[in-house]
């Protein structure tokens, strides 16, 4: 197999833009509200983060070109941690922890966590107390 590169790609896109690298949650589009909340904790903490900053090429066709990527959530700069949420849809569950398994693989010094539905409820109890 030939891979063409990995390493990890810059989303520029309406949320990442050169101009916009630490952005708050009111400057964003979200997929789904559980990553504005998210944000929204972030922001009340004064935890500077990026929201989908970067794609990591996970498995390449024959010619070396990505056939399945990965982009977690939220890169937060001042720890090194990427985040990814799985607060909505539990079944997938099984298919984002294979992925971050196969992104440690192959980028074994990128930090990254998964927040459960259990892990995300438990920290917005204590963000609304």
């Amino acid at each position: 197999m030939n891979v063409k590169s990995l390493t990890a790609i810059d989303n520029i896109n309406k949320n990442n833009t050169p101009a916009s690298n630490i952005i708050n949650a009111d400057e964003i589009i979200f997929a789904n509200e559980s990553e504005r909340e998210f944000a929204k904790i972030l922001d009340f903490y004064k935890i500077r983060w990026q929201y989908e900053p970067k794609t990591f090429p996970l498995e390449f066709d024959s010619e070396g070109n990505a056939v399945l990527s990965f982009t977690p959530d939220f890169y937060l700069p001042d720890l090194d941690l990427y985040i990814e949420l799985t607060t909505l849809n539990q079944s997938l569950v099984t298919k984002k922890n294979k992925k971050i398994k196969k992104l440690r693989e192959l980028y074994p010094d990128v930090n990254i966590k998964l927040f459960y539905k259990k892990d995300y409820d438990s920290l917005l109890f204590k963000f609304v107390k």
